[in-house]
């Protein structure tokens, strides 16, 4: 079977700082927590798992997350560390020989299909193991593709540190392609605007 990329939707939080769930946003006639899967998935990404905490009732009834599987984070609160874990574990109880894993979030508006594909089109073309990151606004960041070799890396992360950590001092090479407006999310009520 061919190196296959799987990815794990961030989607617990809270989104206290806006105030709602950002999750259920509409952006282009759609939830953005939808959005986000439905990319996910059109960009080839299999299994797609969303990683879901608070609000839990709600967004679950609200969303379709049409061929893609959920898993509840009861430790949402302890930070985005541990939703990357529980991402992972249900990855490598589905998917144990998988190659690598998208990593991303629901909340940027600019994300498209084209962008995720490359970054797994580019992981796959790796001859070593290798992260392949979004680069916006100087910084490399997500969504971005991690190896196998270094979920060990993402389970070592604790509190409310994300993968960037990683992205920082990668524990392998890396390689950042451009996401242009990837520096748009959706923290606060005043990037509202960002959506229409």
């Amino acid at each position: 079977m061919s190196a296959r990329v799987a990815a794990i939707v961030l989607a617990a939080g809270a989104s206290r700082r806006l105030g709602q769930p950002k999750q259920l946003l509409m952006h282009q006639g759609e939830p953005l927590l939808q959005r986000a899967v439905r990319l996910s998935l059109d960009a080839g990404a299999l299994p797609v798992i969303t990683v879901l905490g608070a609000n839990f009732d709600v967004i679950h009834a609200a969303i379709d997350f049409k061929n893609s599987l959920q898993v509840v984070n009861r430790n949402w609160e302890e930070g985005i560390a541990s939703s990357i874990h529980q991402g992972l574990k249900t990855l490598q109880e589905n998917a144990p020989q998988i190659a690598g894993s998208l990593i991303l979030t629901c909340d940027q508006p600019r994300l498209t299909v084209n962008h995720l594909q490359s970054l797994i089109e580019t992981f796959l073309a790796q001859s070593e193991p290798t992260i392949v990151a979004s680069a916006y606004a100087g910084i490399a960041g997500t969504p971005a593709v991690f190896p196998r070799e270094v979920f060990a890396n993402l389970l070592a992360l604790r509190g409310d540190k994300g993968a960037r950590a990683l992205l920082v001092n990668p524990p392998c090479p890396l390689i950042a392609g451009p996401f242009p407006g990837g520096e748009v999310d959706i923290d606060e009520p005043a990037d509202l605007s960002e959506l229409d």
